[in-house]
């Protein structure tokens, strides 16, 4: 007996794609117009393997969620690296060795996907963020590249609001 396929299936649709380049990011005490990139939050499921005589099943164990590297442009004024380590400097501080308590050092972020006349069309959650590790460029006398700072972030889960 023939399928009847349906009219949508095979005609036409309209869709607006999400760009890469079209997303505002929002740190607390880092203007956004520094944030040059940022990945989006990875997750993975791990396995639990249940043996059960000759066979096996296999059930959903923990989720995590894997850092994020976010890339700020490097400016005279105002400093991307000063407000980078100032966020740092709540979970440690390089010169006494003390270290901060997490309800200082961890910030929610939002990154926000924007659609083609900047109206806000996606919006991520990082809960509980924090800065896991950075680089802030290399100096090169052949280049005139601007300076980049990456930050790792690592945080407590994302949430996709929409």
């Amino acid at each position: 007996m023939a399928e009847i396929i349906d009219q949508s299936e095979i005609m036409f649709q309209a869709f607006e794609p999400l760009t890469q380049n079209r997303f505002v990011m929002y740190i607390e005490g880092i203007p956004s117009f520094l944030i040059k990139s940022v990945g989006s939050p990875p997750f993975n499921s791990n396995e639990i393997v249940l043996d059960h005589i000759n066979v096996q099943r296999k059930i959903k164990g923990k989720t995590t969620w894997d850092n994020v590297t976010a890339t700020l442009y490097q400016a005279i004024s105002p400093s991307a690296a000063q407000a980078a380590m100032e966020w740092f400097r709540l979970s440690h501080e390089s010169v006494t060795g003390r270290d901060g308590y997490s309800d200082f050092y961890k910030k929610d972020i939002t990154i926000k996907g924007l659609g083609p006349t900047g109206d806000v069309v996606q919006e991520w959650t990082l809960k509980g963020a924090f800065i896991l590790g950075g680089t802030f460029g290399d100096f090169d006398w052949t280049s005139d590249a601007p300076l980049e700072i990456e930050l790792t972030i690592s945080y407590d889960y994302a949430i996709l609001n929409y």
